[in-house]
């Protein structure tokens, strides 16, 4: 048992960073498709049928492609800055459940840790900006991280409320607790709490805010900053940058589905648990497809008021009344 279960998470790695890989290949294709659909384009047609070999294509040309360290800029940081944008993330899926028996490991605080590694990736972007020497990826670092600590306060109290309601920081156990029906799921559990579709759409918000997607990507707005904070990075260095924001984004979406949408739960049919969380997942996925392409960039300081002002009061007015939702039945 003790030489099975290293192998088992040795195993399951290998296959995090295969899952990773290719849902950061895809996804681009994914989405260069829709955004083509909802220009009127056709999107990559020439590589492959419908394109498919694209990601293929690019992928091969980043790594054949050299990593050139600016003059002046702090070489090590500039180094490290992407690995610590990938490794979080890997740490992040060992602790998702997929299905019942599909996580690397079921961690009683996997919540909690999840948000712990989840910070990293905002001080990775940060060091990459700062240590490249350029104005624009230096303006793009302040901005990332104004703008987390802005999205992380809303956030934070909507996984609190969440944690009020489930009384638990298992992923495993929050999941089971929607196991009951489509009803179940805490997104839909209005008699309990009728907040919880609100919580829902503040947790969607912020993760987009957290991820750098439109209508919030003020970090690398290229029509102001070139490419924030990538900008001075080439070949592998602006790729495993690209990779870890599509695995942030697999990772959030990931987690409402855990939180809000019933995880591996199914509403009707009898498909295996894991064909409904992929299922789930990739739906969000597309959803934050679906806004980057329709809505414009925010202003960066609409983007601060949009947390301060309006977030965090209704984040924190739901956080107050669920807990008076919960403390009310108790006390007869």
């Amino acid at each position: 048992m003790t030489i099975i279960e290293p192998i088992r998470i040795l195993l399951y790695v290998v296959g995090a960073l295969a899952f990773v890989g290719v849902n950061a290949a895809y996804l681009v294709w994914l989405e260069r498709k829709a955004a083509g659909r909802f220009q009127r384009r056709a999107g990559p047609t020439e590589v492959g049928p419908a394109g498919l070999l694209q990601p293929v294509a690019d992928a091969i040309k980043l790594m054949t492609k050299q990593l050139i360290v600016p003059p002046g800029s702090d070489e090590l940081l500039f180094r490290v800055a992407p690995v610590m944008v990938m490794a979080p993330a890997m740490m992040c899926f060992a602790t998702i459940p997929f299905a019942d028996s599909i996580a690397a490991r079921n961690i009683d605080v996997g919540l909690l840790m999840i948000f712990a590694f989840g910070s990293i990736n905002v001080m990775a972007v940060m060091l990459g900006g700062w240590s490249s020497r350029n104005k624009y990826a230096i303006i793009s670092a302040a901005r990332v991280v104004s703008q987390n600590v802005a999205y992380e306060i809303p956030m934070l109290l909507t996984i609190i409320t969440m944690l009020m309601v489930a009384g638990t920081m298992n992923l495993h156990e929050i999941v089971r607790q929607q196991e009951a029906g489509f009803w179940a799921w805490n997104v839909f559990r209005l008699a309990s709490n009728p907040l919880m579709p609100v919580t829902f759409i503040i947790f969607f918000i912020c993760m987009l805010a957290e991820t750098n997607r439109a209508p919030f990507d003020m970090a690398e707005a290229e029509s102001e900053l070139v490419a924030g904070a990538y900008t001075e990075y080439s070949g592998m260095g602006f790729g495993v940058f690209f990779m870890g924001e599509y695995a942030n984004i697999v990772i959030g979406c990931a987690i409402a589905t855990a939180l809000f949408l019933g995880g591996w739960g199914s509403p009707v049919g009898a498909l295996p648990g894991v064909w409904w969380f992929l299922a789930k997942m990739y739906f969000l996925i597309f959803s934050v497809i679906w806004i980057r392409w329709t809505f414009p960039r925010t202003q960066f300081y609409g983007l601060l008021n949009l947390s301060w002002k309006i977030l965090i009061p209704v984040s924190l007015t739901t956080l107050v009344l669920t807990s008076i939702a919960i403390k009310i039945p108790r006390m007869f």
